[in-house]
This record gives C-alpha cells, sequence and structure tokens, in this order.
C-alpha cells in the first residue's frame, strides 16, 4: 500500500424501491380527522387536503402493496445496488439495514422484527456465506445516514472490504386514518454498496456530525395512543407534535450540517448538492435558507437540494438513499452528479436524532 493512501468507503452501486401504488391527497378527503384531544376536526375534507398539500408540497406517495413487508421493499432496493455494482454478493461482508417498525404486515401494525430485517434479506437474497454479517439500525428517520457512517468506520479499519447499506420502511402502516399526519408518510427501500478503495487523496464518506437530543424532545415522534377513541385498545399508533418538531429542525438542522461541513474544512460554496431527508418541502426550504444565512449568503440556490417528496411523500430511512440514487441513474431531472462533487448527505427524526457526512463522488 503506498504510505500516502488511504481507505475510504466508496459507493459502487446504488438502487432503490418505489411502490407501484400510488395514494393521492384526493384519497384522504372522505376520511373523519380528529385533534390530538379526541374531538372531531369540522372543516371540510378537501379545505383539510388543501392546506396539508399547501404546507408539505406533498402531492400524492407510494405505497407498498399488499403482499410486501418492509424486508421485501429493502432485499429489491439491495438487490439493485448489487446488481448496479455488478458485486458476487457472496463476497458480501456487512447488511446493515435501517428501519423503524420491522416487517409490519398490510392490516395490523405489530412491529415484527425478529428476526432482524438484515437477516431476513440475506435470506432473501439467496446468501450462503455465514460471514456475511447482517444486522439492524434503529435511529429513526436518520437510520441509513447512520449506518453509513457506521459501515464507513469498518471498511476504514481494514475490517471489511465491503457493506451493502439499506434504508426501508413501511410507515403508511403506523399512521392512524384519523390522524391528518398519517398523509405524510409513505413507504419505500434505497440502498447502497460501499466498497474499500485506497486513494492517496480523499474520496467517498468523508468526515460527519451525529447528535442525540432527549432531555426536552424524546417524544416529538413517538409510538402513541389514537386520537380517535374508538380505536385505543393494545395498538399504538406513529405520533408527532408537529410544530415542536419543526421548530426543532429548523434550529439544530442547519447548525449540524455546518459543524459536518466545518469538521471537511469546507463551505456551501464546495457542495455541489445537500441530500436532505424528505420530511416536509417547506420544511427543508426553511432549513436551507437557514444554512446559507450561517454563511451570510442572503440569495439561495435551491437547486442544490433536490427534492422528491411532491411525488413519493416522506418514505423515512429510504428518502436519502432513494434521492441518491435517483441522481446517480439519471431519473431526477435538472440534477446530476460527476466525478469530484461534493454532497451532503442529511437527515433529523426520531430520537431527536441529527446527522450528517460529506460524500466525495469518485
Amino acid at each position: 500500500m503506498n504510505s500516502k493512501a488511504e481507505i475510504y468507503a466508496v459507493a459502487t452501486g446504488t438502487g432503490s424501491y418505489i411502490p407501484p401504488v400510488v395514494k393521492a391527497n384526493a384519497d384522504f378527503i372522505s376520511n373523519t380527522f380528529y385533534n390530538d384531544d379526541g374531538t372531531i376536526i369540522e372543516t371540510e375534507g378537501q379545505e383539510v387536503v388543501d392546506k396539508f398539500e399547501q404546507i408539505t408540497d406533498i402531492a400524492e406517495r407510494r405505497c407498498a402493496e399488499k403482499n410486501h413487508v418492509t424486508s421485501d421493499l429493502a432485499m429489491f432496493a439491495g438487490k439493485a445496488a448489487l446488481e448496479d455494482a455488478g458485486f458476487d454478493q457472496e463476497k458480501l461482508d456487512y447488511i446493515i439495514v435501517a428501519h423503524n417498525l420491522g416487517d409490519m404486515r398490510h392490516g395490523t401494525i405489530y412491529p415484527d422484527i425478529l428476526p432482524t430485517l438484515a437477516s431476513r434479506v440475506k435470506h432473501k437474497l439467496g446468501i450462503k456465506n455465514p460471514k456475511t454479517i447482517a444486522y439492524d439500525i434503529t435511529f429513526g428517520c436518520p437510520g441509513w445516514t447512520q449506518a453509513m457512517i457506521q459501515a464507513n468506520y469498518y471498511l476504514k479499519s481494514g475490517d471489511a472490504k465491503s457493506a451493502l447499506v439499506i434504508g426501508a420502511d413501511t410507515l403508511s402502516r403506523a399512521m392512524e386514518p384519523h390522524d391528518r399526519d398519517s398523509m405524510i408518510f409513505a413507504d419505500g427501500a434505497g440502498a447502497v454498496l460501499l466498497e474499500a478503495r485506497e486513494s492517496d487523496t480523499p474520496v467517498g464518506i468523508l468526515k460527519h456530525a451525529v447528535q442525540t437530543d432527549t432531555e426536552e424532545h424524546i417524544d416529538l415522534l413517538r409510538m402513541d395512543n389514537p386520537y380517535n377513541e374508538e380505536l385505543k385498545g393494545e395498538n399504538l399508533f406513529l405520533k408527532m407534535y408537529g410544530r415542536r418538531l419543526y421548530n426543532y429542525a429548523l434550529t439544530n438542522v442547519p447548525q449540524l450540517a455546518k459543524e459536518c461541513l466545518d469538521k471537511n474544512e469546507m463551505t456551501l460554496g464546495d457542495i455541489k448538492k445537500v441530500l436532505i431527508h424528505q420530511a416536509n418541502a417547506k420544511m427543508d426550504e426553511a432549513i436551507l435558507k437557514r444554512l446559507f444565512r450561517l454563511y451570510g449568503e442572503r440569495n439561495v440556490d435551491l437547486n442544490v437540494m433536490p427534492m422528491t417528496i411532491r411525488k413519493l411523500g416522506n418514505s423515512s430511512v429510504a428518502t436519502v438513499p432513494t434521492l441518491f440514487d435517483l441522481i446517480c441513474k439519471g431519473q431526477l431531472d435538472g440534477h446530476t452528479l460527476e466525478s469530484g462533487d461534493n454532497v451532503v448527505m442529511t437527515s433529523v427524526g426520531a430520537g431527536m436524532n441529527i446527522n450528517a457526512f460529506v460524500y466525495k463522488m469518485p
């Protein structure tokens, strides 16, 4: 090995799975929505839906087919990444699957996580090698970005040469139909195959920043009782304090992203794209504007931040890897990445957790 060369984790293949089932905003108009105090929202359904789209920019979302669970979606995306790289899956060192609530079958919100989804993905891919280590990570919506950070350590240490990192969720199944927030969440999966590469200059995953805030923010996203008293029982549904979450993200995500750039001795001028978790289009725009202001920039170039949420909704851990795959495959109009481009990947979610890392295109 060249004395100047170091080991870097480089993405040699990407993949995603976007479910074919489209659920438009109009499909929610007939829903009866409740406030968190159990009272019915008297506003007409059309007005509720129109206001929702105005706030989030979500027009439709994708939902998994009834016969598929999260590990199926993860397998589809992982297989696509392996095929994209032309990689022999029996040589994989790690499979890491980020998710939140496991394999919830259609019609139930029971979170089935034993065995791990990563083990199920390995089985569904038909990988026989017992040295392909498969495990899950749960870190809220930033789970996939955290799994990438983790995999980077394995590869840089020399302990591993490859890792298949997948983010998959079917959170649409965890939502109470009487909660307006049920319109936010979608299903999907994204994956990246990382391989160790020696290089004299930095490439692939560079430095990162992470934080977890629990003192005042532990319950911003949580599993809780339904708003509709008639549904109360053993089942808990995904709930969120939307306004508090918005304020938390707006305050903390730009600072964390800047911390990441500072660690890499970079500024916004060094970054080609910011791939941010697709949580809420208006919130993401506000975060980007705040980040620009941290650098004294008033003119915000929104093209630096590709968005998929209008058509795909919020698929949690799948949003960032899906974005990356679509851009790498030339399937996101107006967005490309070339060799040498720096990309920031960042996410925020239950924990509350925030993370970010810089990726330099090989």
